[in-house]
């Protein structure tokens, strides 16, 4: 319970699963909240001079299973492995955390949504301006945007993050200027500092300066960007060589349509259980990377002519050669989820079975 409660302490507002032989564990307030939300039995068991303390566990191969339970109930979840082997010491066997678990950092695909990104927004701002950015580990997606406070609204309702970061000293202002219909959690004040987070994508990039992305200008933007590389850290995510680049995405580039307007229109959901939104009748897309890019495409309308255009010719091509979009269609049907398969490998978290779809699709 010692080596527990130290680890415990770094980890205070998760849930944590410590794993003892061929159980994962929880204790004490952290097994309340895990018997209730997974529903299995709270016992309790001897802790010294302490009297008792409440437990709840569940055997290590079901963690696929419960796992994603307690994240979507609104929990982050640090998993602390043995890291050794009990039988090679006599002494209590060496504990850490391997991976801190938030609803923006899912990588599992239980918890993902094959039709949706899933989207860690970063924000950073003042009274009449802020940057965002949004990074979706689980496909290697990095943006930004920098703008006023009405663009941001219509930004996090078309993109719908998962989970939203910013600092301390923004939570208030940001729960009063945007509800509290989003998952926030708040870290650090000095993390969001503008050398810091520069530094932290130079490094992450390995570039001398962020021209070459475009957004070298966007200040807010890059401190929230680089608040983001920060927290994937912080949670135990190192492997992240998939994120590759980052792009701006600009506020007259597109029309930002508001909450009423994507409700009103039933574009993402159908407003009764029978009805049909319009991304269900116009979806009729081969892979899982096409549903996510049309649902982009029908939330985020383009303005310039010349890109509507180009994507019409693209659609025309397709629609009128027809032994051309046969062939893309027979060849996209083998190729499953590349871009979250992909992702897998640089994580390090593909198993065997993605690796066989890996060279099928390749």
């Amino acid at each position: 319970m010692g080596q527990y409660n130290k680890i415990k302490s770094k980890y205070p507002d998760a849930i944590l699963f410590f794993r003892v032989g061929d159980f994962y564990e929880t204790f004490a307030q952290d097994a309340v909240v895990t018997s209730k939300v997974l529903g299995i039995v709270l016992t309790k068991r001897a802790n010294g001079a302490a009297t008792h303390i409440e437990l709840a566990g569940f055997p290590y191969h079901a963690l696929d299973a419960y796992l994603p339970k307690m994240v979507r109930a609104g929990y982050r979840v640090a998993i602390c492995e043995q890291l050794e082997d009990p039988k090679m010491t006599k002494m209590i066997v060496k504990r850490g955390v391997t991976e801190l678990i938030t609803p923006g950092v899912a990588t599992n695909d239980k918890m993902l949504d094959t039709r949706s990104n899933n989207y860690l927004a970063s924000y950073f701002g003042d009274k009449t301006s802020a940057g965002m950015s949004f990074l979706d580990i689980s496909t290697g997606e990095f943006f930004v945007a920098q703008g006023s406070a009405e663009h941001f609204e219509k930004l996090l309702h078309s993109l719908q993050p998962a989970e939203i970061i910013l600092s301390k000293q923004h939570q208030k202002q940001f729960k009063e200027r945007y509800g509290n219909k989003f998952y926030v959690y708040a870290i650090d004040d000095w993390i969001y500092t503008e050398d810091y987070t520069r530094e932290k994508l130079l490094t992450h990039f390995g570039t001398v300066n962020l021209k070459g992305f475009g957004i070298d200008d966007m200040h807010q933007a890059i401190i929230a960007a680089g608040a983001s590389i920060h927290y994937l850290s912080d949670t135990e995510h190192n492997n992240i060589g998939h994120i590759t680049g980052i792009s701006r995405l600009a506020e007259d580039a597109y029309v930002w349509l508001d909450r009423f307007t994507i409700r009103n229109l039933e574009l993402i959901h159908a407003s009764s259980e029978d009805g049909s939104s319009l991304l269900k009748i116009l979806d009729h897309t081969i892979t899982p990377m096409g549903t996510r890019l049309l649902k982009k495409y029908i939330v985020m309308p383009l303005k310039d002519k010349l890109a509507i255009d180009a994507r019409l010719s693209m659609v025309e091509e397709l629609i009128l050669n027809t032994a051309i979009s046969t062939t893309i269609t027979n060849a996209l049907k083998q190729i499953g989820d590349l871009e979250r398969v992909v992702s897998k490998v640089s994580l390090q978290k593909i198993n065997p079975r993605e690796v066989l779809q890996l060279n099928r699709a390749l």
